[in-house]
């Protein structure tokens, strides 16, 4: 990325951001709502142009000639409620021409479901759409992988399947950007992270250091200590 800048009418989301991404690494973006996270997503995945500035993924600038590469999870689950997990991930990846019904339940499994569940994605619940959201992503085997806020509503023993899952991707070579708040989970596997604030990049650091963990560790504490306290006044006669 070169000086992209990005606008919403007079609005700027990001202001001149420049930054390179290496094969094989898994970065987390930070910084607070509204500091151009899931914008600067969006702009390398192709989603979105940016009113200003140059962008080469994969070594093209044609961002959608080399778009079947990637991986996209965004805010938006993106599934058709009326249809099984199994049923969703078939459509999905057959729009990348594979019709390998093995690969779609085993990408239901990697994410700690079971394909055989034939209820509709409908009745869900938001952790489970999460999680299936996810096997979408990742059903052709992407070299890019975006996501947003993809712990969002799942339960800890999940987010750290998850995260279990995106290390071995990780690993096999895949690039992945996160966009998350909860950014605890990922400390112990980021190779590097990216502070955005207020449309620009203030900060790019190996690994995440503990200064900015401590807000976020500090909000998980409370939730558990709160939900500890709500267990033990449940259990008193």
């Amino acid at each position: 990325m070169r000086d992209v800048v990005c606008h919403f009418g007079r609005f700027a989301a990001l202001r001149g951001i420049s930054a390179e991404f290496a094969p094989g690494r898994l970065y987390v973006l930070l910084g607070e709502n509204g500091a151009g996270k899931s914008t600067l997503l969006r702009i390398i995945a192709g989603l979105l142009a940016p009113s200003r500035g140059t962008v080469s993924v994969l070594g093209s600038q044609n961002i959608r000639a080399v778009a079947t590469r990637f991986g996209y999870m965004g805010h938006a689950p993106l599934l058709y409620d009326e249809m099984s997990a199994l049923e969703n991930l078939q459509y999905f990846s057959a729009l990348y021409g594979i019709n390998d019904r093995a690969r779609c339940e085993d990408a239901i499994r990697t994410v700690g479901l079971e394909p055989a569940l034939e209820r509709r994605v409908g009745q869900y619940s938001q952790g489970m759409r999460q999680r299936i959201s996810l096997a979408r992503a990742i059903v052709h085997l992407p070299e890019l992988l975006f996501l947003d806020e993809p712990f969002s509503n799942v339960d800890l023993r999940s987010a750290k399947q998850m995260t279990s899952l995106l290390v071995k991707m990780r690993d096999q070579g895949t690039t992945i950007l996160v966009v998350t708040h909860q950014a605890a989970l990922l400390e112990p596997v980021a190779d590097e992270c990216l502070v955005l604030d207020a449309g620009r990049l203030v900060a790019r650091e190996k690994g995440i250091p503990a200064r900015l963990l401590t807000p976020y560790l500090a909000e998980e504490h409370a939730a558990l200590r709160t939900s500890t306290l709500h267990g033990a006044a449940e259990a008193q006669p």
